[in-house]
């Protein structure tokens, strides 16, 4: 990814931008694969859950995929025109405007998923063994301001950290033994996290009024 290239059967291809990688991971047919090591997960920026369609969207489904008429893909836009757009649209995210407070607010929240750490919560004591990276940070942010200018914001806001925690950060943490054991998911504890340092803001700026 880093490097702008990838190899297959020793051909080394060049990726031009835009590009970008999605892997796929199947809690089923893990026989013969092994995991990604924290520092290669480390790399994406979300990672998100896809649980079985609802009964609508397998109805959408169906009503697609059974039929006689095969769906066509059509050129909407050419190749170089979609890669300036691209390109602008990447250049425009990075001046989405974000306040000191917001910004303030990604820090502890992962801060706080740093076990050991002056400021570390709890739950991060309890159930992570390591915690979000400086990319992890990154993730959050960036992708709290292409939530803001996708519904028409030029400032990012609480809720659009919010809203990106879990797939920025999931694949972030390390879980301890203990959270293993008792089988708890890295989005619950992110979400305790958050819900912990939005009691604690709420309680400094009542001890500041």
């Amino acid at each position: 990814m880093e490097e702008h290239q990838g190899t297959s059967c020793g051909t080394t291809i060049t990726l031009d931008e835009p590009f970008f990688v999605i892997a796929t991971q199947n809690p089923i047919e893990m026989e013969g694969t092994f995991s990604l090591p924290e520092a290669q997960l480390d790399r994406f920026l979300f990672k998100v859950f896809v649980d079985y369609p609802s009964a609508q969207e397998l109805s959408h489904i169906l009503r697609q995929t059974t039929v006689v008429d095969i769906p066509s893909v059509r050129t909407v836009l050419p190749a170089a025109r979609a890669q300036e757009w691209i390109l602008q649209a990447r250049r425009l995210v990075r001046e989405v405007l974000v306040a000191g407070e917001v910004e303030e607010y990604v820090v502890r929240l992962v801060t706080a998923t740093r076990p050991g750490e002056a400021g570390a919560s709890t739950p991060a004591t309890r159930w992570l063994r390591y915690g979000a990276s400086p990319r992890g940070a990154q993730a959050m942010l960036m992708g709290a301001k292409v939530r803001a200018l996708v519904q028409g914001r030029v400032h990012v806001s609480f809720e659009d950290v919010d809203a990106v925690l879990v797939p920025a950060l999931n694949h972030r943490v390390v879980l301890s033994f203990e959270a293993e054991a008792e089988k708890r998911a890295s989005a619950d504890i992110l979400t305790e996290l958050t819900e912990l340092i939005r009691k604690r803001d709420a309680l400094d700026r009542v001890a500041h009024r």
